[in-house]
């Protein structure tokens, strides 16, 4: 991955914000999705998370996973940021004010992920730690035949994310993204104190107890965005559309999305319901999708837009994202969206995608915006004078 090696990087004598910082470095102009609803008395950032960053070293092109004793080879590989960075690289990649609170090892890995999360992708660190000592978690993923499998080495961090942003304070936002389990962060009960709308989501449960306790944190939420079988398992039901109801109960908005299915939406403050089918895309690789298609939830929820629209941009960000490896740099941006919106409004026989989309002609940028960057299989431009 080139990046910004040798260019300047955030001056505390300017006024430079980190997401200008990376579009300057990394991406050309920026494009605000939100600019129509801004005002002077806004927090300083739309999107506040926390979370573990791991380094994603991914294999694609593979026919399937190695078999015991035998040695594969694939020219297929990347290097990008993973774990929570999924979610705050295709934040800021919409446009959105972005901040992170992850620890950071002293080692290649962590200076690695720190700097293509800060300086090219403009996701603000101020209340990140580096710790010597710690050795930053590492994914290796393996992708095929639409599916990948995982192997991760990985230490709990030195400190937990409440203790890290204790120190610094948590700053102003007008939204957080949490994972429901363990526990939540006191930060989040802090957060949405102070006007935070909550998305929530939630990772498997490895010992598949599906504790019903852990809806009750949801009275603290905004919207909850399971996928069609951790829905299923929290909520005791037998299909989407009976376990979307039972979440609606729950939250404002409630999302169960289903793969290659689509997602299905309501939201009570609107009155509205949604569901819609999935782009039909050939997938290279499927890391992060989820995580992509929660920002584009968020982001168009922010922007205020219709349920509707809310979940076929979500899906279209997380359609265009499995045509790229590497969770993070595969996310798109507002060039590879208003791309896309062009060729589906000349294609023949893509009558219906192009007025279900049409919605798209009021928010894409009409001006150029510039392209983002996706993973390559080294990082051995970044490793220059860092120390060991």
């Amino acid at each position: 991955m080139d990046t910004a090696e040798g260019r300047p990087g955030p001056d505390a004598t300017t006024s430079t914000t980190p997401w200008e910082l990376g579009r300057v470095v990394g991406r050309g102009p920026a494009h605000d999705p939100l600019a129509s609803v801004r005002t002077p008395n806004d927090p300083t950032f739309d999107v506040f998370l926390s979370g573990t960053v791991f380094l994603d070293i991914i294999f694609t092109g593979l026919a399937g996973p190695p078999t015991s004793g035998t040695e594969i080879y694939t020219d297929g590989m990347g290097c990008s940021p993973g774990g929570v960075a999924n979610l705050a690289i295709a934040l800021s990649r919409l446009g959105l004010r972005t901040s992170l609170a992850a620890a950071f090892g002293h080692d290649v890995y962590g200076a690695f992920c720190r700097r293509t999360l800060e300086q090219q992708e403009g996701v603000d660190l101020s209340t990140s730690r580096e710790f010597p000592n710690w050795h930053s978690p590492v994914t290796v993923s393996l992708a095929y035949q639409a599916d990948r499998s995982l192997i991760t080495h990985a230490h709990e961090p030195p400190l937990p994310a409440d203790e890290m942003i204790r120190t610094s304070g948590l700053p102003r936002t007008r939204a957080a993204f949490v994972d429901l389990g363990p526990e939540m962060e006191d930060w989040t009960h802090q957060a949405g104190a102070d006007g935070a709308r909550i998305f929530a989501d939630v990772g498997w449960d490895p010992t598949e107890q599906w504790s019903s306790a852990l809806l009750d944190r949801l009275s603290a939420c905004y919207a909850f965005m399971p996928n069609t079988p951790e829905a299923l398992a929290y909520t005791r039901t037998d299909t989407p559309e009976a376990a979307l109801a039972k979440l609606g109960d729950l939250v404002p908005v409630a999302v169960v999305t289903r793969g290659s299915k689509g997602a299905l939406a309501i939201d009570n403050e609107t009155g509205e319901y949604a569901d819609v089918p999935a782009l039909p895309v050939e997938a290279l690789d499927a890391t992060g999708a989820g995580d992509v298609f929660a920002a584009g939830f968020v982001t168009s929820t922010l922007a205020g837009w219709p349920l509707l629209h809310r979940l076929r941009f979500a899906n279209l960000c997380a359609a265009l994202s499995v045509q790229h490896f590497g969770g993070s740099l595969s996310a798109p941006g507002w060039a590879d969206i208003a791309g896309w919106w062009q060729v589906a409004k000349r294609v023949p026989g893509l009558g219906d995608i192009a007025k279900d989309y049409s919605f798209l002609d009021d928010v894409v940028p009409h001006d150029p915006v510039g392209a983002v960057r996706r993973a390559s299989a080294t990082i051995g431009f970044q490793t220059e004078g860092i120390e060991p």
